[in-house]
């Protein structure tokens, strides 16, 4: 992982439902600053779907930086939609 890539924030949200997955992601969000960066891990199916537009659509930039067939990791900027 590149220096610029490195989280100020990691949560493990795998095995947790929808809505609370992007809950979680929000309330972490919210202890940010702007361009500062959290790591998600999150399931795949119905969590990568409703989260990952949940996130752009708030106004941040979702990158995937990993993935699995059941899950993948996100890199969130804070801000940075």
């Amino acid at each position: 992982m590149t220096a610029e890539l490195i989280p100020n924030q990691q949560i493990d949200l795998r095995g947790t439902p929808c809505p609370i997955n992007f809950i979680r992601c929000r309330l972490a969000l919210e202890g940010l600053k702007d361009k500062e960066r959290l790591q998600v891990d999150l399931d795949r199916g119905e969590p990568e779907a409703m989260v990952v537009p949940g996130l752009v659509e708030a106004g941040h930039r979702v990158e995937i930086i990993a993935q699995e067939n059941t899950w993948l990791r996100l890199m969130v900027t804070c801000g940075g939609g």
